[in-house]
């Protein structure tokens, strides 16, 4: 007689490849995320900040055009434009252009740093949007976290915060409230509809506004520019979320997510390579306090 209590034998096999699958996408589009700062300072070396933040969005935007044409995902509903909008200014405008105006005024490695807060600044408008009520242990993740990145920059900036400190701090503030915006309209439009969408949203603004900016002399700008400014369109802004989203709904947010632990190494990297920005110990121990705040807010979100 056959045991109809015994668990069937191919459920934990499967579980186990889709998260290993789920992994390997997440940390592809780590690496790919991981980029961005580094590489939009590249550019800023040959083309305005202003012109770069609102070049990468015009043109991905024509990208997700495409897209939506030829793969023909659910349409947004009405109620759903004020959170595409939330998603285009947070995302796709706001984090690209503070973070390039912050540049101007410091390091890729010291803007890195605050990057580290986006996993806090989206778990706690996740909270605050989805009505969750985390553990009180979260919040003091949070704040701690919050305040290693303030005294590292007070300690950086001489006894007080430059001004793209404050810009870092606002991109950080922006994006986490997309990203938190942004899950929650993936649960029915799907992953990578939702910024293809957000994308088309800003298209009429940025594309003219980014025709306005273009630099006068196209000849005075170095390569390296033009190619830190198509990386940034094509990977940071579309091929980047696309590797996110599948990892995510392959393995699972919690498994899947902490790979983002990882991106600001990958960040410092690349900084030093590219760059040749140096990475002192102040720098990674900073960081390393930061991730372990994340992990607490992960682990006491609900």
């Amino acid at each position: 007689m056959t045991d109809m209590t015994a668990p069937a034998p191919l459920l934990p096999t499967r579980t186990s490849r889709q998260t290993a699958a789920g992994l390997a996408y997440g940390l592809v589009a780590v690496i790919i995320f991981s980029g961005s700062l580094p590489i939009t300072k590249m550019a800023l070396i040959g083309l305005d900040a202003v012109f770069v933040s609102l070049a990468r969005a015009a043109l991905a935007g024509i990208g997700a055009v495409v897209l939506l044409t030829v793969l023909r995902p659910r349409r947004p509903r009405r109620a759903d434009l004020a959170g595409l909008m939330v998603v285009a200014l947070g995302v796709v405008l706001g984090f690209p252009l503070l973070t390039a105006l912050a540049m101007r005024w410091m390091p890729s490695t010291h803007a890195i740093v605050f990057s580290g807060l986006l996993p806090i600044a989206t778990a706690v408008f996740g909270a605050l949007r989805g009505g969750d009520r985390p553990r009180p242990a979260f919040w003091v993740f949070s704040i701690a976290g919050a305040a290693a990145i303030t005294l590292y920059a007070v300690a950086q900036g001489g006894g007080g915060l430059a001004p793209g400190d404050g810009l870092m701090l606002l991109a950080i503030t922006v994006c986490g409230l997309a990203y938190a915006e942004g899950a929650r309209l993936s649960r029915h439009l799907g992953g990578w509809p939702v910024i293809c969408w957000a994308l088309v949203l800003a298209l009429p603004v940025m594309g003219p506004l980014a025709v306005a900016t273009m630099p006068q002399d196209w000849h005075a700008v170095p390569l390296p520019a033009w190619l830190a400014l198509g990386y940034v369109t094509l990977f940071s802004m579309l091929i980047g979320f696309f590797f996110w989203y599948h990892a995510l709904s392959l393995g699972g947010t919690a498994a899947v997510g902490q790979v983002q632990l990882l991106q600001p190494f990958f960040s410092f990297g690349l900084a030093a390579i590219l760059l040749g920005e140096p990475v002192g110990m102040s720098l990674l121990g900073t960081a390393a306090l930061v991730l372990l705040c994340v992990a607490g807010t992960k682990r006491y979100a609900r």
